[in-house]
């Protein structure tokens, strides 16, 4: 099975309490493909093709994390909190996730599995509902 984790500093090990308790043992194993950022990821795919499975990081460089810990949301709960993506220079984890269903979708190709392994529960949340939509709209 190609495993493919986008992160852009933790490994597969660094990231099991951020996912569900069964996935753990696979997050130890020693098989996955990293990659860092949105270059990184965009270029294994054209090279490898969509792998079948992927585990989403959100914040992929410190712009990303000081917006969600910015002065502007410290007050605010999860569901309120807007970040600024037309403002980062660097590209998110949310925006590998719409290569990865674009990508899908030119080449008739299902999404593979994922899971989203972000800290930042307002970009994890981001990612999975723009795949989670996008599975019900494809014609794959």
């Amino acid at each position: 099975m190609s495993k493919l984790f986008l992160d852009d500093f933790r490994n597969p090990k660094d990231a099991i309490n951020l996912v569900p308790t069964k996935f753990n043992k696979s997050y130890w194993e020693n098989d996955w493909d990293i990659v860092r950022n949105y270059d990184e990821f965009v270029q294994y795919i054209k090279d490898n093709g969509v792998p079948e499975f992927v585990s989403f990081d959100h914040d992929l460089a410190d712009e990303h994390h000081n917006d969600l810990f910015s002065d502007k949301n410290w007050f605010l709960d999860d569901s309120k909190i807007e970040l600024a993506y037309q403002e980062y220079k660097e590209k998110t984890g949310l925006e590998c996730a719409k290569f990865l269903v674009d990508y899908c979708e030119n080449k008739n190709v299902k999404l593979p599995d994922y899971l989203v392994h972000s800290a930042n529960p307002v970009g994890k949340k981001n990612i999975e509902g723009y795949l989670e939509n996008s599975k019900k709209h494809l014609n794959i």
